[in-house]
């Protein structure tokens, strides 16, 4: 009897040894687990810390004094010398930030499409209709399209601090405001630009596609993740930088022109660029290639072949056959988005779209 018992009490020690063992394994792979996650948490705390120190408290950019003894800086309008005094600046802290907006740089290869939108303080109205239009962040086709407005700062005073409530106001909203702490105007546009690449490489580095537009134009989003997918060998893994290309442009010398370019600040023609109202680029070429001239291939923009002599620019089968078209109020956006996207539409043969 007493060997019956110690023989049932062999596996049942067994039994608890094992158990034990186990218990010792996980607590130990537990503990791996732990360090393993404390170590990618502490790697992301370092990670935003260092993002924090560049971006958030960047040191504000000195006045360059010396510009004033450029020959005929005097004779200047203010807002040129304005930009002459701080063109070296590259770094303004950021005022309002989407660290979120890519579901972070790890999953940030989730999003298709990223629409970047210039757009000024005060222009809510603009911002409004994009987010119930063209700009509206969903899936079409299975592909994520995302949206950001980037933006300055305006106006002085009471003004400003009016501009920049508005601005936190729908980012409390909406989350899709990236703001920095420098001047809006329209020589800042490509500091502008410079900015968001900088900020795209720590919060988005890996969607496939970006639209570079302005709050006034009417982009075909639907019609872009279209042309993007069907693309040969391009999941935004490759080179693609296409919009109206400008070729031998030559600066404005007309002092009237909102574009005059003075002598001080180039007196060589424009290497070939898209125009910036609106541009498609590849997350590849944002991030890896360089925006170098040399490796600017754009494709002009889509001509159109009317039979008739006259044609409404606002029809909607005439817009429907385009991906961007310059300029639309919000009102008209508004309409428009809508008449495009009516199941009853039918667009007769009255025009064709050829490629220039």
């Amino acid at each position: 009897m007493i060997r019956l018992r110690m023989s049932r009490l062999y596996p049942i020690g067994a039994l608890l040894v094992f158990i034990l063992v186990c218990v010792h394994v996980n607590n130990q792979t537990n503990k791996n687990v732990d360090i393993s996650l404390n170590n990618y948490s502490e790697n992301l705390a370092e990670e935003e810390a260092a993002y924090q120190r560049v971006f958030m408290e960047w040191p504000k950019c000195e006045q360059n004094m010396s510009a004033a003894n450029i020959s005929g800086f005097s004779s200047l309008p203010a807002h040129i010398q304005q930009f002459i005094y701080y063109r070296h600046c590259r770094h303004f802290p950021v005022l309002l930030d989407i660290p979120d907006k890519c579901g972070g740089s790890e999953k940030s290869s989730n999003v298709f499409l990223l629409l970047v939108i210039k757009s000024s303080p005060g222009n809510f109205d603009r911002r409004e209709v994009l987010r119930k239009t063209w700009a509206r962040e969903r899936q079409h086709n299975g592909l994520w399209v995302r949206r950001i407005f980037i933006s300055g700062t305006a106006g002085s005073g009471v003004e400003r601090v009016r501009l920049n409530e508005l601005l936190k106001a729908e980012q409390k909203e909406h989350r899709d405001i990236l703001q920095w702490d420098f001047h809006e105007s329209f020589f800042n546009l490509t500091l502008k630009q410079i900015l968001f690449f900088e900020w795209m490489k720590h919060r988005c580095p890996n969607v496939h596609f970006l639209l570079n537009g302005d709050d006034d134009v009417f982009a075909n989003t639907d019609g872009m993740v279209e042309y993007l997918t069907d693309l040969p060998g391009n999941n935004g893994s490759s080179h693609l930088y296409t919009g109206y290309v400008f070729e031998n442009a030559a600066p404005f010398r007309s002092n009237r022109s909102k574009y005059y370019i003075p002598k001080q600040i180039t007196a060589e023609l424009y290497p070939p660029y898209c125009g910036g109202g609106g541009y498609l680029l590849s997350g590849h070429t944002a991030m890896k290639a360089g925006l170098l001239p040399t490796v600017h291939t754009g494709v002009k923009t889509l001509g159109l072949t009317i039979k008739k002599q006259k044609m409404d620019e606002h029809e909607p089968c005439y817009i429907k056959g385009l991906l961007l078209v310059h300029r639309f109020l919000p009102a008209q956006m508004y309409l428009m988005w809508k008449k495009i996207n009516d199941p009853h539409l039918r667009c007769g043969c009255s025009f064709k779209i050829n490629q220039f």
